[in-house]
């Protein structure tokens, strides 16, 4: 026959195993959480690598062109502007990856410079003694090769980014995700056709 205590105690014991098995819970999905957000920000690290390649290169293209190219002052000018612009965005990237409001603003940077580029490169198709320049040429071999292992690595980081945002997004995750500092992720996807496609010149 069950005493008032005993009930009590019942349920007290039963309220002390639900507790534990919530925070064991709790302990597994942050644990899992933080495994996933690691393992896309060690994914962006590889896009951050080749991006600062890509801006390295991008004062040389202009230092070449800069010889030939005496007339068009206003796009060697946009195109540094537009790469400062993204390799300052793409700094504050690198502090956090997992700022989306950060990764915003370095795609809106990244289309930008595609922009400028493109308009470049259409302005260098005009000037065949520049399009013959041997560092021109080189240049822009580095450039390309450079726009290839960034589309590479854009796409690993993209996969990354989708597996965390589908786990904190599954039921029950979601109910803790947010609370424990777990937000949305942004995907690394530049909107400006241009900016998405490696520089296309014929040499």
């Amino acid at each position: 026959m069950f005493t008032a205590t005993g009930i009590i105690l019942s349920i007290l014991g039963l309220l002390v195993v639900v507790a534990i098995a919530a925070a064991i819970w709790a302990a597994g999905t942050y644990n899992g959480l933080v495994v996933l957000r690691n393992r896309f920000k060690n994914a962006y690290a590889q896009i951050d690598v080749q991006l600062q390649r890509r801006y390295d290169l991008i004062p040389n293209l202009v230092e070449v062109a800069k010889g030939y190219l005496k007339h068009e002052r206003e796009t060697l000018e946009a195109v540094i502007a537009a790469r400062n612009q993204a390799y300052g965005a793409a700094k504050a990237v690198a502090g956090d990856p997992a700022n989306a409001e950060a990764m915003g603003s370095l795609l809106k940077a990244e289309s930008g410079l595609g922009g400028a580029l493109s308009r470049l490169l259409i302005t260098v198709e005009q000037y065949p003694n520049l399009k013959g320049d041997a560092q021109m040429t080189s240049i822009m071999e580095e450039l390309k090769s450079t726009e290839n292992k960034v589309a590479f690595a854009r796409q690993a980081y993209n996969d990354g980014v989708m597996v965390y945002n589908t786990t904190r997004e599954r039921f029950p995750a979601v109910l803790i995700a947010g609370m424990l500092g777990f937000h949305t992720a942004q995907l690394f996807e530049v909107t400006n056709i241009a900016a998405k496609e490696a520089p296309k010149v014929q040499f």
